[in-house]
């Protein structure tokens, strides 16, 4: 598993009901499962990571999440993912409501566009590519783009409580200056 996800990992309490948003082949809903005790089920709307989390033995539903969430109920979650997929939604901050609405707690991550290697590259003129922001501009899955600080600002709007946040670079966590040291951004968070 890596490191990124062995970080998030350690946000879920153990024994949590667990709703995986864009879950992909299941890995981080196994190792909760497996290691945590967990229960919960993925979200996927590929058909080839569906078929890998069946082979893992992970529930998981097919939904496009672009339709929301509405066959959950409130808080029928402990804890629910979203995992490097906001930046592929076209109603970010709807789905940042649902995944609030849903769980009483809610961990998210996507990119940093604020990264100082991001910034450097757009200083040259050209948009980023980097480990994190693998694509060229034309081709990315990526419809739009975020930093830390976005998020801090996107949430106080709609009166999330941030309880925990850091940025993840080369495996590590960044707690200093995670806007510009980190190419990864992380936040747990409740509807306070």
């Amino acid at each position: 598993m890596s490191a990124i996800l062995q970080h998030i990992a350690a946000l879920v309490p153990a024994g949590s009901r667990v709703l995986d948003l864009g879950c992909g082949t299941g890995e981080l809903l196994d190792h909760l499962i497996r290691h945590k005790g967990c229960s919960g089920y993925g979200v996927e709307l590929d058909d080839a990571n569906l078929l890998a989390c069946a082979q893992r033995g992970v529930n998981v539903i097919q939904l496009n999440l672009e339709e929301g969430l509405s066959i959950f109920e409130d808080q029928s979650f402990d804890v629910v993912l979203q995992l490097e997929t906001l930046q592929h939604l076209r109603n970010t901050e709807a789905m940042l409501r649902e995944t609030a609405r849903v769980g009483r707690i809610g961990i998210v991550s996507f990119p940093n566009f604020a990264h100082w290697a991001n910034r450097a590259q757009v200083l040259m003129g050209r948009m980023p590519v980097t480990r994190v922001l693998p694509y060229e501009w034309y081709d990315t899955p990526n419809i739009r783009v975020g930093t830390y600080a976005d998020f801090e600002v996107l949430a106080r709007k709609n009166r999330l409580r941030v309880l925990d946040s850091f940025g993840i670079q080369n495996g590590q966590t960044v707690r200093s200056f995670p806007n510009l040291m980190a190419s990864m951004a992380v936040f747990k968070f409740d509807r306070g």
